[in-house]
């Protein structure tokens, strides 16, 4: 698979199977992100890589019960609502049951930390697609970042003091007859370009 292709064949895999992802695989895909841009060559991501299930289920409780509390108002966007009503209902799994979620944070007052957690995340999507995995890029633990206990968990698992979460990913084998994501590239309904 050429790079044009990965790009444009990669797309979120919200259903997952229970096989663990190859370490070899998974190393790849964290050197993408370390190998992303970064403003001045900074070079601040901080990558945590959970696999843990017992982890991965406290993150989920935590995250449901803090949307929980949420109102909705009309301004509220629209996936963020679609996760307060799932976690109202309960049950809410924001990890789609991954294997595996790579949480991206960086300095809070680094003036390109949403910026270079971004590009980060889109480099392993890039390279999960590539080695036949799915993924999925998930913005609720961004959503909650300042919220004390998914903080004070989150720095249980090496987030430190002055660190936020500005954005995520899931990775893992698509829940299909094949094992291998879906790649139908959807035509482009916005995104305008002047000038070509």
């Amino acid at each position: 698979m050429n790079t044009l292709e990965a790009i444009m064949t990669r797309r979120s895999t919200r259903s997952y199977s229970a096989n663990a992802v190859e370490p070899d695989k998974l190393q790849k895909i964290i050197e993408a992100g370390r190998y992303a841009p970064s403003g001045g060559n900074n070079q601040t991501n901080h990558f945590l890589v959970v696999q843990n299930p017992e982890v991965l289920k406290k993150l989920a409780e935590l995250a449901e019960s803090a949307f929980a509390k949420m109102e909705i108002t009309p301004e509220t966007y629209s996936s963020l609502k679609s996760s307060i009503m799932l976690s109202q209902k309960g049950g809410y799994v924001f990890y789609y049951n991954a294997p595996v979620l790579i949480i991206v944070a960086n300095q809070k007052n680094y003036g390109n930390n949403l910026a270079d957690c971004a590009v980060a995340v889109e480099n392993m999507m890039i390279a999960a697609n590539d080695l036949d995995l799915g993924s999925c890029w998930i913005n609720q633990l961004h959503w909650l970042t300042e919220d004390e206990k998914i903080l004070a968990y989150l720095r249980e698992l090496g987030l430190t003091e002055n660190e936020r979460v500005y954005a995520s990913m899931v990775v893992g084998y698509a829940k299909s007859a094949d094992g291998l994501p879906v790649r139908k590239s959807l035509p482009r309904k916005g995104n305008v370009v002047i000038g070509e």
